[in-house]
């Protein structure tokens, strides 16, 4: 009965009905299922625990009516729950009786059950108090990360052993028309995007309860931390990459994008990335029961103009392959002969705006690339060649101490790269970089790193919830605010995750490891059997049905209708962001360390900073085959140097 949510209703979203003063509640208008509900039995409730509360005085002798309970907005699980057809429960002592007001009316009401009166007192005492949760210990954090790994383990095994040729394969979604429908009766957890957030979604969920779809433009996982270092080669841009249909075969992928979202009807609209030789774009909807979004952002230009016309960004493989080609492009139209020394300085000085980790690791990276091979090959060039790094803040990398943020400014001048802190950019053109007060700098090539913008999807998204509105920081929707579970507050079955996310009460920095953690917690959250439901600081937490007999142990079984004698269990553990530390490379075989420990944190800085840099993108990486790859291209470019050809 409960498992009803999974299925899509013209209620979603929506406050549905209140609690009369009589111990009958009026019927909501209720739309046909596709499910077929079993005729639910008595049941018992498993609360999680709560802190005891004190039970109810009686109401004195003085005429004075017992205190009402308050009129509270009903999801749609609740009117499950108190539908008129349920049996009768044994009525309940008087004192925990909601007061009737409708005697002398006719018509009988039946005794509410134990479900009933968990759902009616679920914001009073007995249900868990919905408010922002209190951060569990670094060790506590740590300890359910590590036990989750080891339970995924398990699941990886039994893929793999799918994998093989002579066992038969998942259910496969089919399209009739424009339209996917299922195979078979599984749940369709639909995922858009395959960052790493999503990424970390498709490793650990559970395709035998569920039909995975992925909908991205992107067919592959990229690493994006190192993407600097393929810029220049010193790691070649395939070592970074893992195919969606490598890290889970039995997800059903999909390269398109997102256009729309229809959240009452639990449908989402893609069109593909490719296109037909007559120029036609196919379309399809995917109905799903479960929404993950995680598309992340793209690169934020702040409404400067010729940006996007003149400026690289570093943000996908296209951006760093063209990045490489231009560096050698600039080089090679320096070194024509006839070129005068003005032309020489304007093509090979490059900038960098951004003094986050991107622009700060893109800069030390080319400086090691001009310092170590193209000074072998264009010597008499380098007297004409500048790197600046300009930034609109006062200083660079601002999630590191005053101390680290000093050592990176000064190892900057140590290996030729231009700090200038306090300049705004406020125009680009073709040559030329206009900052704030007029000044202009000529350049040859400039790399825009200055922060990140929402998508189209997430903006929509967010303006078509009302709820959404009063936490968005300005005045149009830039993110999606979430709760403690990661649901989108306001919507139905809706999670998010990444860099996309605003945690609503617990500001994450957006970076990888917040998406990849994210990620792997709404995968166990969701192979765990727990329902998102509606999402929101004032909503109860997720929850799902438990068979008291045994027999209902996954989501298969209660998408078939097979509830009987289930108990409700609440999802205690909200997430928790465990933060292992940020690292920055500085070029000159130098970076930046911070390691956080419970007891306390690591700081380092200079060569010994730069091997735990190695150390942890290396073990870091999603598959053994990356790991190989990426210390080969370490081990090539040390040996024989980067490759300078162009192509």
């Amino acid at each position: 009965m409960l498992l009803a949510q999974l299925r899509p209703s013209p209620l979603l979203g929506q406050r549905q009905c209140a609690l009369r003063s009589s111990p009958r509640v009026a019927p909501c208008p209720r739309q046909p299922r596709r499910l077929r509900l079993a005729a639910p039995q008595a049941r018992q409730v498993q609360e999680p625990p709560s802190a005891p509360s004190k039970p109810p005085e009686p109401p004195a002798n003085n005429g004075t009516p017992p205190a009402k309970l308050p009129e509270l907005p009903f999801t749609e699980l609740d009117i499950a729950a108190l539908r008129d057809n349920a049996p009768p429960a044994p009525a309940r002592p008087a004192a925990a009786k909601p007061r009737s007001s409708a005697a002398g009316k006719k018509g009988s009401s039946r005794p509410l059950t134990e479900l009933d009166m968990m759902v009616i007192r679920g914001r009073d005492h007995d249900a868990p108090k919905v408010q922002w949760p209190q951060k569990n210990s670094f060790i506590e954090v740590a300890w359910d990360q590590l036990m989750d790994s080891a339970g995924d383990i398990y699941s990886h095994m039994r893929r793999s052993i799918k994998e093989l040729p002579t066992t038969k394969a998942f259910d496969k979604l089919v399209g009739i028309g424009s339209t996917l429908r299922l195979q078979a009766d599984k749940p369709v957890v639909l995922l858009l995007g395959s960052g790493w957030g999503a990424h970390s979604i498709m490793k650990v969920i559970d395709v035998d309860q569920f039909a995975v779809v992925c909908v991205s433009p992107r067919n592959h996982f990229l690493f994006t931390p190192m993407l600097p270092s393929t810029a220049v080669g010193t790691v070649e841009f395939r070592s970074l990459l893992e195919p969606v249909r490598v890290a889970n075969p039995f997800v059903d992928y999909f390269e398109a994008s997102c256009d729309k979202i229809d959240l009452d009807n639990k449908v989402a609209y893609c069109t593909s990335k490719n296109a037909y030789k007559d120029g036609r774009l196919p379309k399809f909807e995917v109905p799903y029961d479960i929404l993950v979004v995680s598309v992340g952002e793209q690169p934020a230009t702040f409404g400067t103009p010729g940006v996007e016309e003149n400026c690289f960004f570093m943000k996908e493989i296209p951006d760093s392959v063209g990045l490489r080609q231009r560096i050698q492009n600039q080089f090679e139209l320096a070194a024509l002969p006839g070129t005068s020394e003005d032309d020489m300085r304007t093509a090979l000085h490059f900038v960098v705006v951004g003094g986050g980790p991107t622009g700060v690791e893109f800069a030390g990276t080319l400086s090691d690339f001009l310092r170590e091979d193209l000074k072998k090959k264009y010597p008499e060039l380098m007297p004409y060649v500048r790197v600046t790094l300009l930034n609109s803040a006062q200083t660079i990398l601002t999630q590191f101490d005053d101390r680290m943020q000093q050592h990176a400014i000064e190892n900057f001048k140590r290996v030729g790269v231009e700090v200038r802190t306090g300049m705004r950019v406020t125009g680009v053109t073709r040559d030329t970089i206009t900052l704030r007060g007029g000044e202009e700098i000529k350049y040859g090539l400039c790399v825009w790193s200055a922060g990140n913008a929402p998508r189209p999807l997430v903006q929509q998204l967010a303006a078509q919830i009302p709820e959404q509105a009063q936490y968005q920081p300005g005045e149009k929707p830039s993110k999606l605010a979430v709760d403690p579970f990661l649901r989108v507050i306001g919507a139905r079955d809706v999670l998010a995750i990444g860099d996309c996310t605003l945690m609503v009460g617990d500001r994450l920095p957006a970076t990888a490891q917040v998406a990849g953690q994210q990620g792997a917690y709404v995968a166990h959250f969701i192979n765990r059997g727990f329902l998102p439901l509606q999402g929101g600081m004032d909503q109860p937490p997720p929850c799902k049905p438990v068979s008291t007999s045994g027999l209902m142990d996954n989501m298969r079984d209660a998408t078939m209708g097979d509830d009987e004698g289930e108990a409700v269990i609440y999802m205690k553990k909200p997430f928790n962001f465990l933060n292992l530390g940020a690292l920055a490379y500085l070029g000159g075989d130098s970076a930046l360390t911070e390691i956080n420990l419970p007891f306390t944190n690591i700081k380092l800085s200079g060569q010994l900073a730069y091997l735990v840099w190695k150390s942890v993108y290396i073990t870091k990486q999603v598959s053994f085959r990356n790991r190989v790859l990426i210390l080969f291209d370490w081990l090539k470019a040390q040996v024989f140097g980067r490759d300078l050809s162009n192509f």
